[in-house]
């Protein structure tokens, strides 16, 4: 007899007794038991996943209690895996704790036996390191973010594009805002935690189309959602720590705008991709996505200078060098369109 707990999403298309089978026979891996883990945690276990396993090595913070939903005040100094693990077993699911912060030397260990892996950190090298293992491992992996009151949600997939084909270069650790810095809604990590749980549903069962080559951007303040598609890029570097960047000389967003006040002869080049322009960009700026640039360096007046920016300043880099190399002056914009919007407009979207 089916299990009467699961008889309402049974009732879906594309659902039904096969779909729920393949929920039980999934090992989930969450990778991050805050904000957004205490969003998908809860609805993995309750709709039936095998096993979750939650992957954690911080510790509950008073700090975490308004969006990380599975504690309470008397959970502040534990392990978040273990005490999360243990709210999913009272929820009826099979979850285990493993505390440890993942890194690209074991990213690889972790993914063994998954079925799908969900990253719920705000750890960038993590991220970087699930999408090598879970490519190398052939099965998908969910992430998500949440900032400010910005959030965004992605699939990769072994069928399409992948978070690396997104950030091809991992920006530079002073770029990225984290929740310590400009905060976060608590409201907006159970919005993006909730579509992330989604996406690993529809994955699970087969029911749906999955967010792949495709990132959906949350405005929370403004009220608005976008799905914004993107491709797998033609190239990128096996290892970003080893990326060379070659011998550029940067300019500040603050030297930049006063550059552009004084009405200097000067292209303002925004190398970033489609999707992140469409959530930011500087006034006349001409966009030629880094992976585009070496076949358009000739839609760039020679006589002119160029001041390129991306997100954080490291694909500016990569760009500078390329037009340097093709005997263009240019400049990079340090910290990129998010440095600005810190220090020249905060009315510029972050993202």
């Amino acid at each position: 007899m089916p299990d009467p707990r699961f008889a309402r999403q049974a009732l879906l298309p594309g659902f039904g007794a096969p779909g729920q089978q393949r929920l039980e026979d999934a090992r989930v891996a969450v990778v991050g038991a805050g904000g957004l883990g205490c969003a998908v945690l809860p609805v993995l276990a309750a709709s039936g996943v095998g096993e979750v396993v939650v992957v954690d090595d911080d510790v509950v913070e008073i700090t975490n209690l308004h969006r990380q939903t599975l504690y309470g005040p008397g959970d502040v100094g534990s392990s978040k895996a273990e005490v999360a693990a243990a709210r999913l077993t009272a929820l009826g699911g099979r979850a285990t704790a493993v505390v440890r912060r993942i890194t690209a030397a074991d990213a690889g260990d972790l993914v063994v036996g998954a079925t799908l892996v969900v990253d719920a950190t705000d750890d960038l090298d993590a991220r970087y390191a699930l999408d090598d293992a879970t490519e190398a491992a052939g099965i998908p992996l969910v992430w998500g973010s949440a900032i400010g009151f910005t959030g965004q949600v992605g699939v990769s997939s072994p069928d399409g594009p992948r978070w690396r084909d997104l950030f091809p270069v991992r920006p530079a650790a002073d770029s990225v805002a984290t929740c310590e810095m400009v905060g976060v809604l608590p409201s907006l990590c159970t919005t993006v935690g909730g579509a992330m749980a989604t996406e690993a549903l529809k994955l699970l069962t087969g029911a749906g189309r999955p967010l792949v080559g495709r990132v959906l951007v949350f405005d929370a303040a403004a009220a608005t959602v976008r799905a914004i598609a993107y491709g797998a890029a033609d190239d990128h570097p096996a290892d970003q720590d080893q990326v060379k960047m070659p011998d550029i000389e940067e300019i500040s967003p603050s030297e930049t705008e006063q550059l552009l006040q004084s009405g200097a002869d000067v292209t303002l080049l925004d190398v970033r991709e489609p999707w992140e322009a469409e959530i930011a960009a500087l006034p006349g700026a001409v966009l030629i996505p880094l992976g585009e640039l070496p076949d358009r360096v000739g839609e760039l007046d020679p006589g002119r200078e160029v001041v390129a920016y991306c997100h954080g300043g490291v694909r500016s880099l990569r760009a500078a060098g390329v037009l340097q190399a093709a005997g263009l002056r240019v400049r990079s914009m340090a910290g990129g369109i998010d440095g600005w919007s810190r220090t020249v407009d905060p009315d510029v979207p972050r993202y």
